[in-house]
Formats: C-alpha cells, structure tokens, sequence
C-alpha cells in the first residue's frame, strides 16, 4: 500500500467582538486580511446570539475583545463567540483580550473575597479557547492561571519609542507605587535615564483613595514621567504628580497602557499638574472624554505581529527581545 502524506492548508480567520471594533479593524489591516462576521445581535431579554459568515471548520481563530465597560457584557460575548468557533469545528482558538478583565482581583487581600481573575481564566478555557493573548497584565501571575499557553504583550516599545521621539533620554522615569518598580527600572534602562519611586499607601477598607506619601529619588526641576499600567479614576497617578509637583518637579507626563477613565478621572486629569497624558488603544476612548493633552497610540502592530507569529508557530517574545514577561 502507498503511502500518502497529506499537507492541511492553513487558514487564519480574525473576528471582531464589538468592544473595540476600530482596533479590530487595524489589526485586520495590519495582518492584510478581511474580518470574519460574527453576526452578533440580542434578543428581546438581552440575551447574546452570534452566528459565523462562511465555514471555520479547520480554521485557526483568533477572537479579539477588549474587556471594556460594560465589562460583564464584553466578556460574556467573548465566550459566546469562542463556544459558536468550538462548535462550529475550528482547529485552534486564540482569546485575544488586549485589556484583561478583573484583572486587579489576582488574590485575596481580606477574607471572604474572590480571585476574580482567576474566574475569568477559568471562564475562557472551559469556552473553548486554547490561547489567550493579552496586553501589560496588571499582575503576571494571572499567566499562571491558565493551563493553556498565554502571550504576554506589552505596550512598552510603543510607549518608549513616543517618548524617544518627543522627550529624548532627559527625563525622571517615576514608578507611581512599589508594584511598579520593576516595570519602570526597565523603561529607564532602555532609555538611558534616571529612575523615582513614589511611596503610597492606600487607608484600610478605601476603595479608589490613595495617599502619596513621598518621593525617592531626585526629581527637581526635572521632567518626570510616572509611568503605569492602567489608569482608572486617575487616584494613584494624579496623587504622585502632586508630590512631585510638591517636591519641584519641572514638567510631568503620565503613561499608562490602559485608558479605563472611569469617573472622575477625566475631572483629576484635567485638574492635575499633567502637561501630557499618554495612554494606547486598548480601550475605546469616547470623543467626550478626550481633554486637551491626552495623546492615544496604536498598539495594533504589536498586537498584530504578536497573532502572525502564534499562526505561524513562530517566538512572540523574540517580538519584544525577550523582556515581556511581567
């Protein structure tokens, strides 16, 4: 008897929740290929329908959704559409979730209190889905929550090559609390510049409320940049541009990967010291919450190399030199 081998055509299907379509959009365009209607609709109680144009059957599928508010909406459709890939016979099913959802609930800090994000990560392999590719983790221990493999991305390369452009290596890389110490040594050693730290403590049984208490490292007269992974009511962020207001500080731009911006945030930003707020588009901005000196950029490249290199069975992390692990 011959023997006959067979070689699978491969085929890479993208797919759009509808979070974030204009990011979606710009991955597709990136990567140079059509999106695959998802045909999402609700019905008359609220409930979520999604039905595929054309066939996945031996596809690699890559869902992208963004967990952005409504958050329970966002990723209730995203499991929706990973069970309709499942059963609709794809061969591989990659979560791509630029913002991770309840991502800031990785452990139990008081008892009686969930692991959130662990839920999630339980919530998205039990759907179908064999990878999951996510953007600057607000905690890396969540890639430990998974069984399957996870891509960590980070936004640094975009963030750094801005402030190239724009500021140069004169500037005071500030880490806004001890949690991101690590990740702004590294900016610094990339950029060639000084690094601070700002010491906060957050009360006992306060939610969104931080006191910044001071500031290590020399900051006067210097351009500082506090740099972080998230920014939600801009509580953390604007206390430290304060103090190093307070403490002589010449110009101060906030960065962060993910613009949440939930109320009052956009009332701090615009009343705090902040020359330039600098996030990406991980999250749909709203045009009214666009202020005069908030710049957003792209991290659809990243993204979009990071689902070439997982289709292509190639190194995500030769994307990055290596240094995007949390």
């Amino acid at each position: 008897m011959r023997a006959v081998e067979v070689i699978p055509k491969r085929k890479l299907s993208l797919v759009s929740g509808r979070s974030h379509p204009q990011l979606s959009e710009d991955i597709a365009a990136h990567l140079g290929v059509a999106l695959v209607g998802a045909n999402l609709r609700e019905f008359a109680n609220g409930e979520i329908h999604c039905r595929y144009e054309g066939s996945l059957r031996g596809s690699d599928v890559f869902i992208i959704q963004t967990h952005c508010g409504p958050v329970n909406d966002t990723l209730m459709e995203q499991l929706i559409m990973i069970d309709a890939a499942k059963r609709a016979s794809a061969k591989r099913i990659t979560a791509v979730v630029p913002y991770y959802g309840y991502s800031r609930q990785d452990r139990k800090a008081t008892g009686r209190e969930p692991i959130t994000a662990k839920l999630v990560a339980d919530m998205l392999q039990k759907a179908g889905a064999h990878r999951v590719v996510s953007v600057d983790l607000h905690s890396g221990q969540i890639q430990g929550f998974f069984d399957a493999p996870f891509d960590h991305l980070t936004a640094a390369p975009v963030l750094e090559a801005y402030l190239r452009d724009n500021v140069g290596s004169d500037i005071v890389v500030v880490a806004p609390d001890a949690g991101r110490v690590k990740v702004a040594e590294r900016y610094s050693q990339h950029l060639g510049c000084d690094l601070a730290l700002v010491h906060k403590t957050r009360p006992r049984g306060t939610v969104n409320y931080v006191e910044a208490l001071h500031v290590v490292g020399d900051v006067e007269g210097r351009h500082c940049v506090l740099i972080d992974d998230m920014i939600d009511t801009a509580g953390t962020i604007c206390a430290g541009a304060e103090l190093l207001k307070a403490k002589g500080a010449k110009d101060i731009w906030a960065m962060a990967t993910h613009a949440l911006l939930s109320d009052p945030a956009i009332e701090r930003l615009r009343s705090s010291p902040f020359s330039r707020v600098v996030v990406t588009n991980t999250l749909p901005i709203a045009s009214d919450r666009v202020f005069e000196g908030l710049e957003i950029l792209s991290v659809a490249a990243i993204i979009g190399d990071a689902i070439d290199a997982v289709f292509e069975d190639t190194s995500v992390s030769e994307i990055f030199g290596g240094e995007n692990l949390a």
